[in-house]
């Protein structure tokens, strides 16, 4: 069949272009949605920053920074990448094996670590680094065991000269060094403030990783090609584990905020943008199926009158061919400026890198249009069957009395997907953790579809529940309930909308409630310490014991923050999980002095090597229980196996995982606690260590962190919640200019225009609040069970976060109802 044009297409969209208006609009917005996220899958997986530490360096070797977890065996045989929270290491004798390439000039480790001077911070490094980072001695000479060479700033700092004697703290401890000499930092040392450059072969332990190497800078003799050079790296390296890196690979080998950006740009622009499209194409679908089924009447005529199905069939396919496309590419004009506005929005919060640039092609745009395209198609030749197929003077019958029931199809499928988001919400209410997460996500949408799918009988049922209160409301109420019970079909068209709207924010906006107020009720209950000393550089080596010292401190603990990464799910579906860690100073007695994890299954006292405590959430996803073995990834990659020796209930606001700080240390990039817990003792008398709060200045400082990283969920929120409102808006204004005729009747019977508003307006009403219940049911059938799972609670719902989603909704379809009219009624 041709799907070119024909003159009946034509002809309505030339004659009849308020018909087609919401049409546009829909597939619009459909591109716009499909457009920006597209570009950011796109970015997130082009996405690449240019080296500058390793600028010089052709070729890098550095290992893998990403945790290989395999599931099954066999052709069912699955393996995933998971980023790494640190950066994992090679052996630094790698670089003898290196050296020994062909072409290779020369090969040095290179080490980066954090160094404690006074009260300040500055950057360490091997001085073998200078050779490609352009650093240079304006005097004195280079570094020799316990010798460091300092930069102007550093210098400064320390008020200290060649020769001079500087105490500073690095992962070893307190230490005393004599400054060999002054350097100017390369322009491979750009942007790091202060500077000290220790002896290579004492620059490993420094930094807390003996043995170890940050990466291997391969430097190339004149003439070497990096290509064949690479190539001789890696087959000098092979087995070491050590991958080799040429281009802007070596980019992402310095800075790895690169594999967090790519995974955040991919997830928004993958998982979002796919839940997202879904939305869009269900959404413009139902706009272009309601389109079609308002002139059933028009093609009930042409059927009278001889046209064939073929011609119907054709005309709807072609009307599509004209609006969908220009609809496409007027909508990928402003999803390029959304895709803008979200990328330097995630740059502006360092969720992104300075280097890396947004990638705007044409494969992301074509597919938006192509979408749109396919979905006008699809829907149109969906709604288009009935009115084709149907004889001419049945046609004619059925275009003016309403259709209640949906077709056997539609009903069998509405049916299966009512009975499929059921099975889920039973599901993820058995499930714990991110398996009660992920069984939660899709009742929302099951529960979407089988609105969309049982439409006309659900809107009826609406109708007669919401309209039992008009009844008795007045005439224009009484009719309002009247039109809304007989012209089912047509309700619901304008309460699909709303329900997508309600339920999709509902359930975004109030997961980031519920965990964050469950969040800071563990925090709060969970800090007993009579003060909290914490410093963004990380605390002074010696912390605990200066303040153990303190004149009436009862305790001091230390905590090391970080992450490590456990196995969670069952059988074939498993991966691993991202859990936030603590590694503790002092024992577990010590701890629950100024901690109260609330455990509930073993002892604190047994934490210490080979020993873990973990939260029960976590252990319910992990399987695992008091006694039991846990596989973990340490933060970076090294694998370990240590016993639970206990089960907490405060993992969410505190760490799900407690462990000895020795475990931890030695497997971080900065050894220096991040936070200091101290019972009794004075707060000025610890000034000296850092900054002091109380724990409730500390739960309000922890709860600012943590709403700065909930923007992206509202501002998912926000793309999908105004998407769906004004796919709302627009049924809405389609539904009631589609009713001139009706109301112009009314007007000659005798009702005013001030009548005929007021029934128009309780219908928007009945509408908003259908479509609010709803949303509303499906919004706590996915978040009751889905925090159940992850917080042990019901979800939080501050009341005036509802009545404002809510009174949205309800002025949205007041407004939607009321301009439209008034335009009509002057005509």
């Amino acid at each position: 069949m041709k799907l070119l044009p024909n003159g009946l297409a034509r002809a309505a969209v030339r004659f009849k272009p308020a018909s087609f208006a919401g049409t546009f609009v829909a597939l619009m917005m459909a591109a716009l949605i499909v457009s920006a996220c597209g570009i950011l899958l796109e970015t997130g997986l082009r996405a690449s920053v240019p080296p500058k530490r390793y600028a010089e360096v052709p070729v890098v070797a550095a290992a893998d920074q990403y945790a290989r977890f395999v599931t099954g065996s066999g052709d069912s045989r699955f393996e995933s990448a998971t980023l790494l929270p640190d950066t994992a290491r090679v052996d630094a004798a790698l670089a003898d094996k290196a050296a020994r390439a062909p072409g290779v000039e020369a090969a040095v480790p290179d080490f980066t670590f954090p160094v404690r001077q006074g009260d300040g911070v500055l950057k360490g490094h091997g001085w073998g680094s200078h050779a490609f980072t352009g650093a240079a001695l304006t005097s004195g000479a280079a570094p020799r065991t316990g010798e460091v060479v300092l930069d102007a700033t550093a210098a400064r700092a320390a008020k200290a000269g060649v020769g001079d004697t500087v105490t500073l703290e690095t992962a070893t401890g307190r230490a005393d060094f004599r400054v060999s000499g002054l350097a100017r930092a390369g322009s491979g040392d750009v942007a790091e403030g202060a500077t000290g450059w220790f002896a290579d072969a004492q620059s490993s332990a420094l930094a807390g990783h003996p043995g170890k190497a940050d990466a291997i800078a391969v430097l190339a003799r004149d003439g070497a090609d990096a290509d064949t050079l690479a190539a001789g790296v890696r087959k000098a390296l092979a087995g070491s584990g050590a991958e080799v890196h040429t281009g802007d690979g070596r980019g992402a080998v310095e800075d790895r905020g690169l594999g967090y950006a790519k995974e955040t740009l991919s997830g928004l622009g993958g998982s979002f943008g796919g839940v997202a499209a879904m939305v869009a194409v269900f959404t413009a679908s139902g706009t272009v199926g309601l389109s079609v089924a308002q002139r059933a009447r028009e093609f009930a005529l042409l059927r009278a009158v001889g046209a064939t199905p073929r011609q119907i069939r054709r005309a709807v396919a072609a009307e599509a061919l004209l609006v969908a496309p220009a609809a496409g590419l007027v909508g990928c004009l402003p999803g390029v400026g959304l895709a803008h506005w979200w990328f330097g929005q995630l740059k502006e919060r360092g969720a992104v890198p300075e280097a890396v640039d947004l990638h705007v092609s044409w494969i992301p745009l074509v597919v938006a249009v192509g979408t749109g395209l396919l979905t006008a198609l699809a829907a149109g030749w969906a709604a288009g069957r009935r009115p084709a197929k149907t004889k001419p003077g049945q046609a004619l019958t059925e275009a003016s009395v309403e259709r209640l029931r949906p077709g056997v199809i539609r009903t069998v499928l509405g049916l299966g997907a009512l009975v499929g988001g059921g099975f889920l919400t039973v599901l993820a209410a058995r499930s714990a953790g991110e398996d009660a997460a992920n069984a939660a996500l899709g009742v929302v949408m099951l529960f979407m579809l089988a609105v969309a799918l049982l439409g006309p009988p659900v809107a009826w049922l609406c109708a007669a529940l919401f309209g039992l209160p008009l009844s008795g409301g007045g005439a224009a109420a009484s009719l309002a309930a009247a039109n809304s019970r007989t012209n089912a079909r047509r309700l619901a068209s304008a309460i699909t909308p709303i329900v997508l709207a309600m339920a999709f924010t509902s359930t975004l906006v109030f997961m980031h409630t519920s965990e964050s107020h469950v969040a800071d009720k563990q925090l709060r209950a969970g800090i007993t310490a009579d003060h909290v000393v914490t410093d963004p550089a990380g605390l002074p080596a010696d912390a605990v014991d200066r303040a153990a010292r303190t004149p009436g401190v009862d305790a001091a603990v230390g905590l090391l923050d970080t992450q490590v990464l456990v196995p969670v799910g069952s059988g074939g579906d498993r991966w691993l999980q991202g859990s936030a860690a603590q590694g503790i100073s002092g024992s577990g007695a010590q701890l629950e002095k100024v901690q109260d994890l609330d455990v509930r299954s073993g002892s604190l006292d047994r934490v210490g090597k080979g020993r873990i405590a973990i939260d029960k959430t976590l252990a319910t996803s992990a399987r695992v229980e008091v006694g039991d073995k846990l596989p973990i990834y340490l933060p970076d990659g090294t694998r370990a196996a240590p016993e639970v020796v206990a089960v907490y209930g405060r993992g969410l606001g505190l760490a799900a995982v407690t462990m000895d700080r020795a475990s931890l240390a030695a497997h971080v990039t900065s050894g220096f606690d991040s936070t200091l817990l101290v019972r009794g003792g004075d707060a000025k008398a610890l000034a000296p260590l850092g900054e002091v709060t109380d724990a409730s200045g500390h739960a309000v400082e922890q709860n600012t962190d943590r709403e700065l990283n909930a923007w992206a969920n509202y501002t998912m929120a926000g793309v999908l919640g105004g998407f769906a409102a004004v796919a709302a808006v627009n049924t809405l204004v389609m539904t009631v200019l589609d009713r001139r005729r009706e109301l112009g009747m009314l007007r000659l019977i005798g009702s005013t225009r001030r009548q005929v508003m007021r029934m128009l307006r309780w219908e928007g009403l009945l509408v908003a609040v259908a479509g609010i219940a709803l949303g509303t049911a499906i919004a706590a059938a996915t978040l009751i069970p889905m925090m159940r799972g992850l917080t042990g609670e019901a979800p939080y719902v501050p009341p005036s976060v509802y009545a404002a989603l809510a009174g949205g909704a309800v002025g949205l379809g007041l407004l939607a109802v009321t301009l439209p009219a008034r335009a009509a009624l002057r005509r």
